[in-house]
């Protein structure tokens, strides 16, 4: 199960795992907390009137036509997109929004979907939402409190038969070392680096250690082009002449094939580095 702020985020973080996976014969299941409904247009083709005016229906049919291309099952919490807030000061969130949602509320329809599809593993975002939407935030607090909830059954006794994940991971698909990665492979063809601006970020960090180490990182390069395929999809969100684009897939595959978590939880015996979501999972099962 990997649980996801709004529709694209599936498709941008762990869609290549995800396609990995279901070609191996696992059922995976994509839960996304909201609708999207107050994302902007990212993409200049699709910034049109129509569009705007029915962003939440267009945004919800591209990501029928995304779960078709990974070939996963898809769930809506139905919770309303809190926006993502500019400004100095920055604004209020609108009332209603997912962000702004108790923690026990939110965590409820989690908890049930948990119960409902009994995932061995969970994905998800670290405390920081992998930057800083309070979406993302938000649906990091939901996981980790439904991962934690799920099994008890005396937490949400009307959700469900009780069921216990094993393993929760976060997502860490830009890390520093994979950046890099494929920023030197770029010029090393002779290419254009899209990742300038981030060389220098990480100049202005040296300081700065990551506070989640990569623990499992997961082949999948063979499904790079499923993974685009599906960004494609949603059409309002991505640009097919922008950054996502640029490196050459044999560049990506070649510099780094996998995508990578970190364990956070784990309620079975497994040796690190991983290289397999369900490290020590298979063991136990085959026991």
């Amino acid at each position: 199960m990997a649980v996801h702020a709004h529709p694209d985020d599936e498709s941008s973080k762990g869609a290549a795992t995800m396609a990995r996976y279901v070609a191996d014969g696992v059922e995976v299941l994509v839960v996304t907390c909201t609708g999207g409904e107050r994302g902007d247009i990212l993409n200049p083709a699709m910034d049109r009137p129509e569009v705007k005016a029915d962003i939440g229906k267009v945004r919800e049919a591209e990501m029928a036509r995304a779960r078709e291309i990974l070939g996963v099952r898809q769930h809506w919490l139905g919770f309303v997109d809190s926006g993502f807030p500019e400004g100095d000061p920055l604004p209020p969130l609108p009332e209603g929004c997912f962000a702004l949602e108790p923690l026990e509320t939110a965590t409820e329809p989690l908890v049930r979907a948990v119960r409902e599809f009994r995932p061995h593993v969970m994905l998800t975002y670290d405390e920081k939402g992998g930057y800083p939407h309070p979406d993302h935030v938000k649906c990091h607090e939901v996981s980790v409190a439904a991962f934690e909830a799920a099994g008890d059954p005396d937490r949400y006794p009307e959700a469900g038969e009780p069921w216990q994940p094993l393993k929760l991971y976060y997502h860490m698909t830009f890390s520093k070392d994979r950046i890099l990665a494929l920023h030197n492979a770029m010029e090393k063809a002779g290419l254009e680096s899209p990742y300038g601006d981030w060389m220098k970020r990480f100049e202005d960090e040296t300081d700065k250690a990551a506070k989640w180490d990569v623990t499992t990182r997961v082949p999948c390069g063979d499904h790079f082009e499923t993974r685009d395929r599906a960004l494609l999809a949603h059409a309002t969100q991505i640009d097919p002449n922008g950054f996502w684009f640029v490196v050459p897939l044999d560049v990506q595959r070649e510099a780094w094939p996998t995508e990578d978590y970190h364990l956070a939880r784990s309620l079975v015996d497994t040796e690190l580095p991983e290289d397999d979501l369900f490290a020590g999972i298979r063991e136990k099962v085959c026991l």
